[in-house]
This record gives C-alpha cells, structure tokens and sequence, in this order.
C-alpha cells in the first residue's frame, strides 16, 4: 500500500492534492457531489477586505489548450467569509482550509489576513499577490521583489498561521520574487498563477472578455508550470506548492518531481466538477505504476537525478 501523506508548513495532509482558489468557491457546492474530506484540503475562492462584483461579462473564453478567465476577484468580502461561508463550510469539511487572500494595498492585504488567521478553521493564508484580472491589485505586487517581499513582511507581522505566497508566471524572473518573499518570512510560495492571453472574436472584430485580456489555465500552460516550480524548488528552501493545468495524477507526480510539496488542480474542476476526486482515485494506482511507494520519496526528485 502507497503513503500519499505529505507535511505542508507543518500541517499534514492526507494526500497533495488542492483544488485550487477560485475553481472550488467555498467547498460546499462540491460536497453536494462528492465527500470533499478525501481532499488534501482546498484554497477557497479570493477574498477581499470589500465585497467585489467581479468583471462585467463575458469573463470566461475557451482556447484549444484550456481557459481565459477574467473574472474580478469576485467575492463577499471577508466579514462574510466568516460570518457565513466558514460556518456552512465547517458542516461538511473536517480539515484545515487554505485562505486565499487578495488586496489592492499591503494594508487591504494585512487586514483580511489578520481576521482570517484568527479563524480556527484556516490552516493555511495565502496570499495572492498574483491575479492578472484586476486593475491596480494582486499582480501589480507580484511582478516586483521588493513589493512582493512588502506585502510578505506586513503580512508576516499579523499573522501565526503558515503564510504562502502565490506568484505570478508573468514576469522575467520568478525566481527572484520567490527568494525575495522567502527572505521576508513566508514559510511557502505556490505557483503559477494564470499567464495573460487574450481571444479575439472574428464577427465582432473585438475582444471575446470584456476585460480584453485575461488569465490563461488548463493543460496548454502545463509545461511553463514544470518549468517555474523547478526552478523556484532549486532557488528556495521553503515548501512550493506547484499548479498550473494538473488535470492527472499523472501531472500530480511530475510537478511534485520538479519539486512541489502539494499540488493544485485548477481549470480542471471547472471542465469536470470530478477532476479531484477522480485524480485521487487514479493516485495510488498510478504511483504503483511508477514504483513509488511513498510520494513523500520523489518531491525535488528531478534535481537528484
């Protein structure tokens, strides 16, 4: 029998796999199709110190290797979050959740971080200081070291729950934002985040999203995931958590090789609401396959040959 547990910034986990923030909601709209404690745990949907409408629509466009999503960071707020989300959460979800939190100023950040890390039932923060779909927020500090390690030190100073930093994809040199927020306290960096494309619409002659741009997820950017969360894993001696188009178990496998902890699995559970239970059914037998015994064995596996 194959061990799937994995150790995350000192909280165990059942097994590495994490629906990932803004393609799960608040987890209980899955648990009406399936028991969502077979879960690693899951990065709830982006919260902000304000309520926030999102993108006006269209916000969602396909491409042949996924998704475009432009859709605004739309939420509650955070004083919802706990006063009526946590709460029908807690009804049907046994594990630690992870925050995912995202701010237009480090003071917006520090706020909605200091109210969720006093809630029992966040394990995790992270912080997102990487959404491409937002104007004047969330990216805007991901694309500079010193902004990036700004957020992570202020954030640092309010909170004790371990802190991740998710990063964006679209920059020269991610390496340095992850070293950066890694010297600034956070115990762990998830990425990617989604990379900016646009869809043009051929009748129209405009653009598909009324926000023009937006971020592109599933399969087609798998291999830019691989390729950052090796190069971060190499860089860093934090926990990365690696996402980016994981639609298998085999793709679970070969981020974590590349040098993720845990894995998130995004677009995929907009395409099949069953994406997650699904790859934690195929887990074990694929890890059989492959000869691994305990996954814990092949986390960084590509750096040692």
């Amino acid at each position: 029998m194959v061990n799937t547990k994995v150790n995350l910034c000192g909280i165990q986990l059942d097994n590495p796999v994490i629906p990932a923030s803004g393609t799960f909601g608040y987890g209980y709209e899955f648990a009406e199709l399936y028991d969502i404690n077979c879960l690693g745990t899951f990065s709830f949907k982006g919260t902000t110190a304000q309520p926030r409408y999102g993108n006006p629509t269209p916000r969602i466009a396909e491409y042949a290797g996924g998704l475009l999503n432009a859709v605004g960071l739309q939420n509650p707020g955070v004083d919802a979050v706990i006063a009526e989300e946590l709460p029908k959460l807690a009804k049907c979800f046994h594990k630690p959740v992870m925050a995912n939190i995202s701010g237009f100023s480090v003071e917006e950040y520090v706020e909605v971080c200091r109210k969720l890390d006093a809630c029992q039932q966040v394990g995790w923060l992270e912080v997102n200081i990487s959404c491409p779909n937002v104007h004047g927020g969330g990216m805007s500090f991901g694309t500079d070291p010193k902004a990036a390690a700004e957020v992570t030190k202020a954030v640092r100073a309010v909170t004790t729950k371990p802190l991740i930093l998710k990063l964006s994809p679209n920059v020269t040199d991610i390496v340095t934002i992850a070293k950066a927020c890694e010297d600034a306290g956070a115990d762990a960096v998830s990425l990617i985040n989604t990379v900016m494309g646009m869809r043009i619409d051929l009748r129209r002659r405009a653009p598909l999203l009324h926000n023009t741009t937006g971020g592109m997820s599933g399969p087609g950017i798998f291999p830019l995931a691989v390729r950052m969360v090796y190069q971060v894993s190499s860089a860093v001696k934090i926990p990365v958590v690696g996402m980016g188009g994981v639609s298998s178990a085999e793709d679970v496998l070969e981020l974590m090789m590349a040098g993720a902890t845990a894995v998130e699995v995004g677009a995929a559970n907009l395409v099949e609401p069953y994406a997650c239970k699904k790859i934690l059914e195929d887990l074990p037998v694929v890890m059989e396959h492959y000869g691994i015994c305990d996954i814990n064995e092949i986390i960084g596996g590509v750096h040692h040959g």
